[in-house]
């Protein structure tokens, strides 16, 4: 199993071993664009894996700080009392990448950047790019995505 996500079309694509195409799902990457540097706010590209999943079991809209729930979840007036917050909800699947130079270690280490694929509040639109550099994707999708994929599934992420 492994998966495409491609910022051009904002889409990440599930592949079986055999590389058929399983499900597509919309996402919202980089408002800022690509890139690999920390602090830039930039979804990076290259190959990764996923190296830690995160909310098995949690509620829809569960709110996470630090990979950790808050014991709240998420709705429209949690969101107006908390303007600016980036909303991190539902499930995490932390990524790692796996080219040292250009997305692992140093000043490009995508999992040291916090990376995610992560649920988002449903205001957030997909299909265009919003995020402060992760891939955010429709709690639904994020809850089937996350009970499909193991830990360690490879991730490309494409321009």
């Amino acid at each position: 199993m492994h998966v495409a996500i491609s910022v051009a079309r904002q889409v990440l694509d599930l592949f079986d071993d055999d590389g058929n195409l399983l499900v597509s799902y919309p996402v919202s990457t980089a408002a800022k664009g690509v890139g690999e540097q920390f602090g830039s706010y930039q979804t990076p590209r290259g190959k990764h894996i996923i190296r830690a999943k995160i909310g098995a079991g949690c509620a829809p809209n569960t709110v996470f700080v630090r990979r950790r729930s808050t014991g709240e979840l998420w709705t429209p007036e949690l969101a107006a009392a908390h303007p600016g917050r980036d909303w991190i909800l539902t499930r995490i699947l932390w990524l790692s990448g796996c080219e040292p130079g250009r997305n692992r270690q140093g000043s490009c280490d995508t999992m040291r950047r916090y990376i995610y694929i992560h649920g988002s509040p449903e205001t957030a639109q997909m299909g265009h790019p919003g995020s402060h550099g992760c891939i955010r994707m429709r709690n639904s999708d994020i809850i089937a995505f996350f009970d499909r994929v193991p830990v360690y599934t490879s991730v490309e992420i494409s321009a």
